[in-house]
């Protein structure tokens, strides 16, 4: 038997048009040879032509997943991911990152009560520790406060493609704060993917200068120096929520550093008198279409199906093929935002894939 399921994606184009991209994924359940008869049931392709045709301009695909449950959640992950990047680079470059991140952590914060509502009948993490609100709420602070605050910065800059080819430094950063802080074990094969990380990095941000044969840096400093902080400020708020959530529900500890983040971001444009950006990015609807779609791929399905490719597989599998998103991002950012992205770019990109996958093997 399959079950279908569908997921939708539009994106207004600047001439009025729009393309919908449409995922139609076969899920098959049960054996596919069938036992009284001896037969097989219909086939994904046959399946595919009875169904309602589909418009122009979609795009569809049938994908057996059974058994491969986690790894496609992790992918899914990765497309997510991706989705988000774009849409808060787009928010970001027309209202400031500062707005944007405060209004994706309200509505994503919407979407989690909602979920955790009709998964575990409470609106509010009230069940939790002191000791869970205590370290989630210091992981809140420093992931989605500090670190967001560096990366949405720097799309502005760089792009959502380099910035997230430098927030794969994320999960090595993790295993070294996991190493100090919570006496996690650091292998020589762990460490041997941190440096073919690195060395995917540098590859991809320096280039020759022809006129004296050096080398140089081929996007703003400043930029690369906001895209670390966020890969910084994801690491050590990983490290720091592991070791605040001991077994409590993860859907409700995304609650509550979501919550401290909304307060940290108040006190933020508070001091700094940006309250004005706020309301300005709240009634550009231009601005809020992008930063709603980057807020319900990322902390809402894109948390919910990293959870769901962890259940389903190893973590390592998990995360190497969620780190993807540099190599996913590369098309639309060309298409959408007109970045050009040379050989040598690429090149780096795919090494530095190549340590993050060692890194959990």
């Amino acid at each position: 038997m399959y079950q279908d399921v569908r997921l939708n994606v539009k994106y207004k184009l600047k001439s009025g048009g729009i393309i919908t991209l449409r995922f139609f994924i076969l899920i098959h359940q049960g054996d596919y040879r069938d036992s009284r008869t001896n037969t097989q049931p219909d086939s994904p392709k046959n399946h595919l032509r009875n169904a309602k045709t589909l418009p122009t301009f979609d795009l569809s695909s049938s994908i057996m997943i059974s058994g491969h449950y986690g790894e496609f959640a992790a992918l899914l992950v990765a497309v997510f991911w991706s989705i988000t990047a774009l849409s808060f680079e787009k928010a970001s470059k027309k209202v400031g990152s500062l707005p944007v991140n405060i209004i994706r952590l309200v509505i994503g914060f919407f979407f989690l009560t909602l979920l955790n509502l009709i998964m575990r009948g409470m609106i509010l993490p009230t069940d939790a520790t002191a000791h869970n609100w205590l370290w989630l709420s210091i992981s809140g602070i420093i992931g989605f406060v500090l670190g967001d605050f560096f990366l949405f910065k720097s799309y502005t800059i760089i792009g959502s493609w380099f910035a997230m080819l430098i927030m794969t430094l994320a999960p090595p950063m993790a295993a070294v704060f996991g190493w100090i802080l919570i006496d996690e074990q650091l292998s020589i094969l762990a460490i041997l993917g941190i440096v073919i990380t690195m060395a995917g990095i540098v590859i991809a941000m320096f280039t020759r200068n022809k006129e004296n044969r050096g080398f140089s840096i081929n996007k703003p400093l400043r930029g690369i120096l906001y895209a670390f902080g966020g890969a910084l400020g994801q690491a050590l708020g990983i490290v720091i929520s592991k070791y605040g959530m001991q077994g409590y529900d993860p859907f409700a500890a995304t609650q509550i550093r979501i919550i401290t983040g909304i307060i940290g971001f108040v006190l933020m444009i508070t001091l700094m008198g940006k309250w004005q950006a706020v309301r300005t990015a709240v009634a550009d609807r231009k601005a809020l279409v992008p930063i709603t779609i980057g807020s319900f791929f990322g902390p809402f399905l894109g948390v919910s199906f990293s959870l769901l490719a962890i259940q389903h597989t190893s973590t390592g599998i998990a995360s190497t093929i969620m780190a993807l998103v540099p190599i996913f991002i590369i098309p639309p950012s060309i298409w959408l935002f007109k970045h050009k992205i040379t050989l040598q770019e690429i090149i780096g990109t795919i090494v530095s894939l190549i340590g993050v996958a060692l890194f959990f093997l």
